[in-house]
């Protein structure tokens, strides 16, 4: 697979491919990624684009979701856009109207704080992911695979951290999400 690192545990679960959007290889290196989860796990049956425009640097997911519904051709369901954002306040919701989503093949894709240097980091990875950890939520894990963008810093005062995160960074990162994903179901 080039430069990526898978990284973790390889028994099929918990194995994690990681890169940066400031690499050249980024979307070709993605697209990869996404192809190596199709093969294991089969192509989506919905992604769920998780996070509010409320807040800049939770904005990722809603703005992924955003580019995946415009394109005619999705084949699969799309949850979570800037007028229809997939968030603490509603996720268990979605989940209760849509059963077959925590059984299904799902992908997940949520922003994430870290540490400074993996600022612009993505991870694309088999299993679950818990939405809103970084602020202290408590939500049931969801997805068969993620993709997650650290957008910024984490570890204090995170609710301020995602409110106060640049736009312009965010907005590549989705871009590169959604592009990446485009190219890996075939279109």
């Amino acid at each position: 697979m080039g430069e990526e690192r898978l990284t973790g545990n390889h028994d099929g679960k918990h194995s994690e491919y990681r890169t940066h959007i400031a690499k050249e290889s980024c979307r070709e290196q993605l697209v990869v990624a996404f192809q190596w989860l199709w093969q294991r796990e089969g192509r989506p049956d919905a992604v769920l684009c998780i996070g509010t425009d409320r807040a800049t640097g939770d904005a990722l997911g809603p703005l992924v979701g955003e580019e995946l519904l415009s394109w005619s051709r999705m084949p699969c369901a799309v949850f979570g856009t800037l007028d229809e954002p997939l968030h603490a306040s509603n996720l268990a919701e979605t989940l209760q109207k849509h059963p077959k989503l925590l059984r299904s093949r799902c992908l997940a894709i949520d922003a994430s704080l870290g540490r400074s240097e993996d600022v612009g980091a993505i991870a694309v990875g088999i299993g679950s992911i818990r939405p809103g950890a970084a602020v202290q939520k408590s939500l049931p894990p969801i997805g068969r695979y993620y993709a997650t963008a650290t957008v910024n810093v984490g570890g204090f005062m995170d609710y301020y951290v995602l409110q106060n995160t640049r736009l312009s960074l965010v907005m590549r990162m989705a871009q590169m999400l959604a592009e990446s994903l485009k190219l890996s179901l075939g279109f």
